[in-house]
């Protein structure tokens, strides 16, 4: 059933009346990060998943849509979700209120530190082809919503971000109160980035799937960050949007970098930020993880 009320987010990469084209099915799969918190890592884990053998039948950005991004027409992705065969999933960078609800449908959330998503978001910017950010920028001005705003320079361009519905404190906010639905699983990029294996058999038992014990070790060994980078087929043509492909878009996957990067009074602003947003156990988790902390949110 489609929910009553919804919040559309339309800015300069954003168009969630494209979901209004989108059928749902009993076993969809959302992944709905913010930017730069481990999306597409996460939509290779659902892949390995689905096609354990490694079959699966395309690249993951063909599988995968970004559902309500603009850098696809919208009757492509939609005519391309209607004629799959296999279950779907589907990627959103859109917060909680803006995403469509269906008790049947899986929504894995994924979340980081987002001082980090920053400066991952700063290295994604920079590489995404200028005339790409030009025509998705100008076409959201056209419907109404708001252009692509970065300067480059991570000391401007913090503190925008961080008001931004998407940076990762709002956007844990959105679905902090849906963490215990039975169909939401919230999971961090650093307890990804510390038991792979464990996360990833999480994931499965998440979503009702059986590996066979014998393929596990190939299903987990195609999502280590290495593993990727060194198959960019895998992911699809994604040099048509950045410059240098998925050696620029996957570029290190580590944390911390901006501690040499951002000053103390934008990281005052941070921390009040998150107090403002998130109550302390959540603000807890999104710094440091579960397999850290000791405790799942």
């Amino acid at each position: 059933m489609q929910p009553t009320e919804r919040r559309i987010y339309r800015d300069g990469v954003t168009d969630g009346t494209r979901w209004n084209e989108f059928a749902p099915r009993p076993d969809d799969i959302i992944i709905a990060t913010p930017p730069k918190c481990g999306t597409t890592w996460t939509q290779a884990i659902v892949t390995s998943l689905l096609w354990p053998d490694g079959s699966a039948p395309g690249a993951l950005v063909v599988l995968s849509p970004w559902i309500d991004g603009r850098l696809e027409p919208a009757e492509a992705v939609a005519k391309r979700l209607d004629r799959q065969e296999h279950r779907r999933f589907i990627k959103t960078h859109t917060p909680a209120d803006g995403v469509p609800w269906w008790p049947t449908t899986s929504y894995i959330v994924v979340l980081r530190d987002g001082r980090d998503a920053f400066m991952s978001w700063q290295n994604h910017m920079t590489h995404m082809r200028p005339e790409i950010v030009a025509q998705i920028s100008a076409d959201a001005l056209k419907e109404g919503g708001r252009a692509l705003e970065w300067t480059g320079d991570p000391q401007q361009d913090f503190l925008p971000w961080l008001e931004r519905p998407e940076s990762a404190p709002a956007y844990l906010a959105s679905w902090w109160s849906r963490r215990d639905q039975r169909n939401v699983l919230l999971v961090h990029y650093n307890d990804l980035k510390a038991d792979l294996d464990g996360e990833m058999r999480r994931i499965a038992g998440f979503l009702d799937l059986n590996i066979p014990e014998d393929l596990w070790p190939g299903v987990v060994e195609r999502c280590t960050f290495e593993s990727m980078r060194a198959r960019p087929e895998d992911l699809g043509p994604l040099e048509v949007v950045f410059e240098g492909g998925a050696k620029n878009f996957l570029y290190k996957g580590t944390n911390g970098r901006w501690r040499d990067v951002l000053t103390a009074d934008q990281l005052a602003t941070y921390d009040r930020r998150l107090s403002e947003v998130l109550p302390a156990d959540a603000a807890a988790w999104l710094e440091q993880g579960s397999l850290a902390l000791g405790r799942r949110p």
